[in-house]
């Protein structure tokens, strides 16, 4: 192929180079095939000169070679598309996982830098429809000696190994069994969440779990309901523990051991899933699921279950061969177990700043602000406002919006007085508040991270101390006391997997949250009218539900029926009364 400039009198039969607009409207578009017709237009227009390709003997169109590489790229699974402008696009005829054959890619694309291939990642989960690899030839023609060189090598590639250069494996359906165990004191509705967010990593590849069971956290018990599931021809079988393995001796691979299986690897390369178990009960895989399962982010269960789902095999081998693109995105509740900590947790309380979010219209109230209706003879939010002060908090910071010079002025005391322990309680306004909660989630998480900006303390080294948490807290719910907040401290540890705790109450979640501080970098992500609450779906392996002994948590307060309808107080909790649900206390717990 020749390609260059041209003159226009000689132009017709070449391949326009680049698009052309007409002087008097039109267009002649890169690739075309100039006609006489198009000569004479682009004289009239003035055009004396075109860039544009002139093919030689053995020369092959752009389309028609991308075409024919991408046939005979093609296998089973992969649909082939129209070829246009140097491109043909392969797509997954169903959902399934990529099998590319990585050698073969390379080699066609060393023998010619005018034809390329590019290829999804093997091993890829791809849904019906996605793309799963593209040629695009890059000159307007290439010859046709290269794509022969090129198909020849596609034609010889490995077909024990790979039945094409780039196919699909289909998902079957797997009916899985899952099993969960649990210790004395765990609340069925952490469960629940683990096994909901199971069922739907199986359902997102076509599966099912066709039976669940639960039980204590010990090996016989596990390992009966392995027995039972293996009986019931459930495959795999899923095992969700509740605390991690640590160990080839601990509890869960003790149970697949009893059960007439055997452990073929404990630990995958890939994080987070890094302590994920791989055993077998003859035919059937057992899998040990890691803690970071229990979210729905992405981890190493994921790649083992997608190809058990298309028939591929999953042994020690594979496995071990994950750690290329095993590094996922990194787990921001995590951090401390991979940078180290500046503080032992053990060596002080940790130390917590509260943002109180009192900034809403209050539509529903009419026009009232609930904020400022009084209750025992005190507005709603110095409620809250006093009951933080009174708490183990360092600072209290106290987001305004609507009414804000009436919202301060009715917490002038303690704000001027601080708390009862010194905490140095302010104000951040937010002036966008009327775009929703997490404007003022934004604001608020900002002014608790920053440096206090009170002249009489700028040189005080504890106020400006970063937090190890943040509590996020409504300022209408007005029952909420120090024992409360207290109890959600007490069960913060974020190296023992309890970087988020939610109080609850009968079985409910409520408020307030107390965070890590590395998930501030997600709140300030938020936007619309949404608080903490898809921070803490997505996270839900490190949240902690701290058990209140009153429904406090879960009153807050936005109608004037509402309003109307508080009755009598719940009896304030004792500070004993309100512990956390820990799933025990393994050495360190791990949530990998």
């Amino acid at each position: 192929m020749k390609f260059g400039q041209v003159g226009v009198d000689v132009a017709a039969g070449t391949i326009l180079g680049h698009t052309l607009r007409l002087p008097g409207g039109g267009a002649l578009k890169k690739g075309r095939v100039l006609s006489p017709d198009d000569v004479s237009a682009l004289r009239r227009g003035g055009v004396e000169s075109v860039f544009a390709a002139r093919l030689e003997a053995g020369d092959i169109g752009e389309d028609e070679a991308a075409a024919t590489l991408a046939s005979v790229l093609a296998g089973a699974g992969v649909r082939v598309a129209e070829a246009a402008t140097g491109r043909c696009n392969l797509y997954a005829s169903e959902a399934g996982v990529a099998r590319i054959d990585a050698a073969c890619i390379d080699a066609v694309n060393r023998v010619d830098e005018a034809l390329t291939v590019a290829t999804v990642t093997p091993n890829a989960t791809l849904a019906a429809g996605a793309m799963i690899a593209t040629v695009k030839i890059i000159p307007l023609a290439v010859s046709g000696a290269e794509v022969a060189r090129c198909t020849a090598i596609i034609d010889e590639q490995d077909s024990a190994a790979y039945p094409a250069a780039v196919s699909l494996m289909p998902f079957r359906r797997l009916r899985a069994g899952l099993i969960l165990s649990q210790l004395a004191g765990v609340h069925a509705t952490q469960l629940d969440r683990a096994a909901t967010n199971l069922r739907a990593r199986l359902a997102a590849i076509g599966g099912e779990v066709s039976d669940e069971r639960r039980c204590s956290h010990d090996p016989e018990a596990l390992a009966a309901a392995v027995r039972a599931q293996h009986a019931a021809g459930c495959a795999p079988i899923l095992i969700l523990g509740a605390s991690a393995i640590v160990d080839r001796h601990d509890v869960v691979p003790l149970a697949v051991t009893l059960a007439g299986g055997r452990v073929e690897r404990l630990g995958m390369p890939v994080d987070p899933g890094n302590l994920l178990l791989l055993g077998q009960l003859d035919q059937t895989p057992i899998v040990g699921v890691p803690g970071c399962a229990r979210s729905l982010a992405p981890n190493g269960l994921d790649w083992v279950l997608a190809r058990l789902s298309a028939g591929l095999p999953v042994d020690t081998g594979t496995l071990a061969a994950m750690g290329v693109g095993g590094l996922l995105a990194e787990n921001p509740q995590r951090p401390a177990l991979r940078q180290g900590s500046s503080r032992p947790e053990a060596a002080r309380p940790p130390r917590v700043h509260a943002v109180v979010l009192a900034a809403g219209c209050s539509a529903r109230m009419g026009a009232d602000n609930k904020l400022l209706a009084e209750i025992d003879g005190r507005p709603m939010v110095a409620r809250v406002v006093a009951a933080l002060a009174a708490a183990p908090v360092a600072r209290v910071v106290v987001v305004t919006g609507h009414q804000r010079a009436e919202v301060e002025a009715a917490l002038a005391d303690l704000a001027e007085g601080g708390g009862t322990a010194g905490q140095m309680i302010s104000f951040a306004h937010n002036r966008d508040y009327a775009a929703g909660m997490s404007t003022s989630l934004r604001v608020g998480v900002q002014a608790a991270r920053s440096r206090p900006e009170r002249d009489d303390r700028a040189d005080d080294a504890d106020d400006a101390a970063e937090a190890d948490a943040v509590l996020v807290c409504l300022g209408d719910m007005p029952w909420i006391e120090p024992a409360h907040i207290a109890a959600l401290i007490e069960a913060f540890a974020p190296t023992h997997g309890r970087a988020i705790c939610v109080p609850v109450y009968d079985g409910k979640r409520g408020n307030p949250v107390l965070f890590a501080s590395h998930f501030c970098d997600q709140m300030d992500q938020l936007r619309g009218d949404v608080g903490a609450r898809a921070i803490i779906d997505a996270h839900a392996d490190v949240v902690c539900e701290v058990a209140m002994s009153d429904s406090a948590v879960l009153v807050d307060i936005d109608t004037q029926a509402a309003l109307r309808a508080l009755g009598v107080r719940p009896a304030p909790p004792t500070h004993d009364a309100a512990k956390p649900e820990l799933p025990g206390e393994p050495a360190p717990a791990r949530t990998d």
